[in-house]
Order: structure tokens, then C-alpha cells, then sequence
């Protein structure tokens, strides 16, 4: 991954829409906190977080601005319209950063060292802002990589010497730093499990991060071709309150279209066109599913990087087209059961499964799905809460070998030993070619008494992986036991035979 990163951009595009010189010390204040500050504000003495009063105390000088994301946002889009002129599939992360797939622009121009080059000089001809470009695995070290200008080529080798505070999660970091963990790579020597169990679900995540592996990957699928949603205005939008007004009705009409679907979007691609037959285009990188709001805010954030720009179109806009370019599976962030008018009871469910796994870890709230496979602990796949629902194996396909109805309406966690015996006091086993050495007469489980088996069936064989060496080999027998007393109503147990051993796999109540 390729990232073109513009320091402190948020002063950089207030000082511009103030007509304030680069020279002069500046900072972004917001809840009388600094937000950001330029290269003469931080020396002297100006950072980030300081408070509002005490930023001016260590600078007279300092000039206060205000915080203003759609400034931010109308201000970059010629940084972003640059790199997109070199690179193919660029994205915007965030108003000062951008990001492209590496293998185009290094293959054009025969290194990455050439292409951060071209891009910088290319960004300050057209744009008329300083950069920095960075490359690495992953879009968490391609930025850490862009602030440092470094071309990586060993990521977790370049992360480990990094201080924690690199890692966007200010209570976690405190806490790891209390813990005396002060770089990611002693993070990322943790093992997963524990971190997982520990700390919850945001510090897996961060843990990834530190070790050179980016997130999990979401489950994305390919949207049906009717989720785009295109507006004709009219009359045309050459004004960016009329565009702010079309951008909350088409977010609400691109929702609403996803969730019919159960989908959410988290690559947005925002198409345009003029009376004049020109087209404009950009893509929006999205860490979490866009809400309503978060669509309208991209949308009226690129409309007014467009209208108001040093970069305008040459007539107002006529067309206008919402693309969601990727999607995940909307419904694994939901309960199935709360939809429609209790929508607002499944948010504040949601928002509780997340809250116990951020307790007790990813693993910590899991949700049953059918899966395939010829076993019953097979066909219940659990996955993690807020997880991509698809099962591991399809339910619909043929399973040779699989257990007939009914299923054991329990699964033990763990298996419990079993022998089972003949009228002799024999045991009974199964033999190569899947046959019982004997008619059952007698089970015993653990440690219980032994019971009398009134009929069976089975046994039906198993031989699954064969031609592998984890490949398994078993066979599975079901048995009716007399009830111990009139109210037992004839229990009945799934025995597998597997590495001459039986085990109790499911109980039928």
C-alpha cells in the first residue's frame, strides 16, 4: 500500500481559507483543546493537547483557528485528485491522507522509491502542498511508514521498534505502558490469546496492528447491480447548500437500499457528471459500515471539494451517483429477531454484545450458524458477534455418511467415555469394514452405572480425509436404553466409535 500523508493538514487548510502565511504559528483549537499545530507553533513549545490558554501562553503569537472537517475535505481534494492522476484505485482515508494499491504506480515507474518521488513532485505542481509518501503491508504501517517517508520492506520489523503510543487507542496504550509494554513490537511478542482474553476484542485488533498483520480482512461481498442510487437534480447543483440537502436524501435512499438487502457499505464511490459531458469520480476508504450520516457527510464533504475548489467544474452538477463498492453482511451486526419497529432495541443490544466482548473478548459472545458436515457438533458452526455469518462448510450439499434424523437435541462440550458390552460381558467394537463384533447389551458412560440397551442403530461409518494425515475414521451407533424409572421415558445416546474408543457425541431427550 501506498499512502501520501500531509502534515498537520488541518492547519494547513485553515491557514489557506484565512489567508494566513506558513510562516506563522497556527493551531486548530476545538473544545479549547489543540487539535493541530504547525512547524513554528510546535516550536514553540505548541502540541497537541494542550489546552487552549496554555498553547497561547507558550506562543503570544499563536494564531486560534477553527476546526471545520468540510474544510478540511474541500481543501484536499486537489491533493487527492493529484496522486489519483498517477495512481489507479485511490482512496481516501481521511481529509490528509490517501492511499493507493502500491503495484500500479511501482510498476509504472520501476521502484517505490521513483514512484514516492513522482508523487510528491507531482502533488506540489498540482496541488501546491507538501507530502510525504510511505509504502508497507497494510494501511496502519503504510501510515506510520508516510510520517516517517520510508519505504518499508520488512513490516514487522519496521513496527517493532515503535513507540505504543503509535496505536490510535489511548486507554489501552496507557494501560500497556503501565504494564511497562513501550514499543509494538514487545506488544506484538503477546501471544493473541491472551491478549484477546485480557484486554477484549480493540486490543486483538491492536495487537494485529503492532505485529504487521493488518485487520481481518471483512467479509465483503459483490452488491447486486440496483444497490447504486443516481439522483438527477433539478435544477442542476452549483451551490454547496443545495448539494448538502441532496446528500442526506440520497444517503437516507442508499441506506435504506443496503439494509433491504442486510448489507452495509464500507467502500463509498461518489460519481458526478456535468451538462457538459465532464465526469467526476472518487472513492471513500470506510474502517466501519457507513451509517446514514457518515454517507451524507462523505457525500456533502466530496460535492463541496468540488463546487468550491480550486479544481470547479465547468457547469453545475446534473448527475449524481452513490456506488457501494464494497460491502459486509449487514445482518451479522444485528439480532434477526428485533427488526422492524424494534430496530431500536436491537441497536442497543448490539451495542451490548460489543460491550461484553470488548469485557470478555472477541470469543466472549458467539452466535450459532448451520454448517455442513455429517456429525452434529459439525452442522453448528459459532462464530464471533459482529462476525461474517457464512459457515465454514455449505448446509445444502450431499454429506455421504452423514447422521440420519432426528439429531441429538444435546451436544456434549467435551465427549464422555463409554464401553459398551455384549450379553457376555464382551466388549463391543467395530471392525474394518464398519461391523459390530456383537449385538449391544450394556453401556456404561463415565462413571455412571451401566444400563441396559433395549435396541440400536447403526453403526454408519465415517472415513473422512482419507487420502490426508489428519484424515478420520469412525463409526457412529445409536442406542435406546431402559429407563431407570417411569418418567425416564427411554433416553436414548449417539455413540462414536473413533482410535478404539467410545465416546458419547449427543444425547436424545
Amino acid at each position: 500500500m501506498l499512502v501520501v500523508w500531509c502534515p498537520d493538514w488541518p492547519v494547513v487548510a485553515a491557514c489557506a481559507a484565512a489567508d494566513v502565511g506558513i510562516d506563522v504559528p497556527a493551531a486548530v483549537v476545538a473544545a479549547n483543546r489543540v487539535l493541530a499545530c504547525n512547524g513554528p507553533a510546535r516550536a514553540e513549545g505548541v502540541a497537541v493537547g494542550l489546552r487552549g490558554r496554555e498553547a497561547q501562553g507558550r506562543c503570544p503569537e499563536l494564531v486560534v483557528l477553527p476546526d471545520d472537517p468540510d474544510r478540511d475535505a474541500r481543501r484536499f481534494e486537489p491533493v487527492a485528485a493529484a496522486v489519483e492522476e498517477l495512481a489507479v484505485g485511490v482512496e481516501v482515508v481521511e481529509p490528509g491522507v490517501v492511499a493507493a494499491p502500491a503495484k500500479g504506480p511501482v510498476g509504472y515507474f520501476g521502484s517505490a522509491e521513483a514512484a514516492a518521488e513522482r508523487l510528491i513532485d507531482h502533488v506540489a505542481a498540482r496541488a501546491d502542498a507538501e507530502c510525504l509518501v510511505g509504502a508497507a503491508d497494510g494501511l496502519f504501517a503504510a501510515t506510520l511508514a508516510a510520517r516517517r517517508g520510508l519505504i518499508v520492506t520488512d513490516t514487522p520489523a519496521f513496527l517493532a521498534p515503535l513507540d505504543i503510543r503509535e496505536l490510535d487507542a489511548p486507554d489501552l496504550v496507557d494501560l500497556l505502558r503501565r504494564l511497562g509494554i513501550g514499543t509494538l513490537g514487545a506488544f506484538a511478542a503477546l501471544d493473541a490469546h491472551d491478549v484477546a482474553t485480557r484486554f477484549g476484542a480493540a486490543a486483538a485488533h491492536a495487537h494485529r496492528l503492532a505485529a504487521g498483520r493488518e485487520q481481518r480482512p471483512l467479509a465483503r461481498r459483490d452488491p447486486p447491480v440496483d444497490l447504486s442510487v443516481t439522483a438527477h437534480p433539478d435544477p442542476p447543483v452549483d451551490r454547496v447548500d443545495a448539494a448538502a440537502f441532496l446528500a442526506r436524501a440520497l444517503a437516507e435512499r442508499l441506506h435504506a437500499g443496503l439494509a433491504a438487502h442486510g448489507l452495509a457499505c464500507t467502500r463509498l464511490a461518489i460519481h458526478a457528471a456535468t451538462g457538459t459531458g465532464a465526469e467526476l469520480a472518487r472513492v471513500w476508504r470506510c474502517a466501519e459500515p457507513l451509517t446514514p450520516a457518515g454517507i451524507a457527510d462523505r457525500l456533502r464533504w466530496q460535492l463541496d471539494g468540488w463546487l468550491s475548489g480550486p479544481r470547479r467544474p465547468d457547469g453545475p452538477i446534473t448527475t449524481l451517483c452513490l456506488d457501494p463498492v464494497e460491502v459486509v453482511d449487514g445482518r451479522a451486526l444485528q439480532l434477526g429477531m428485533w427488526q422492524g419497529a424494534h430496530a431500536e432495541h436491537a441497536e442497543r443490544a448490539a451495542r451490548a454484545m460489543v460491550h461484553v466482548q470488548g469485557l470478555l473478548g472477541p470469543n466472549g459472545v458467539l452466535v450459532p450458524v448451520e454448517a455442513g458436515g455429517r456429525g452434529p457438533a459439525d452442522r453448528v458452526h459459532l462464530v464471533p458477534w459482529g462476525d461474517d455469518r457464512t459457515p465454514p462448510t455449505p448446509p445444502d450439499r450431499p454429506w455421504p455418511g452423514a447422521l440420519p434424523a432426528p439429531s441429538p437435541t444435546v451436544v456434549p462440550r467435551h465427549r464422555l467415555p463409554a464401553t459398551l458390552r455384549d450379553a457376555e460381558g464382551a466388549e463391543v467394537v467395530v471392525t474394518g469394514r464398519f461391523r459390530l463384533t456383537a449385538d449391544p447389551a450394556e453401556v456404561t458412560v463415565a462413571r455412571h452405572p451401566a444400563r441396559r440397551v433395549l435396541t440400536w442403530a447403526g453403526p454408519w461409518p465415517a472415513d473422512e480425509r482419507w487420502w490426508s494425515p489428519d484424515g478420520r475414521r469412525r463409526a457412529r451407533l445409536q442406542v435406546v436404553l431402559a429407563p431407570e424409572s417411569e418418567e425416564d421415558n427411554h433416553p436414548a445416546l449417539l455413540l462414536t466409535r473413533e482410535n478404539e474408543t467410545w465416546t458419547v457425541e449427543g444425547i436424545y431427550d
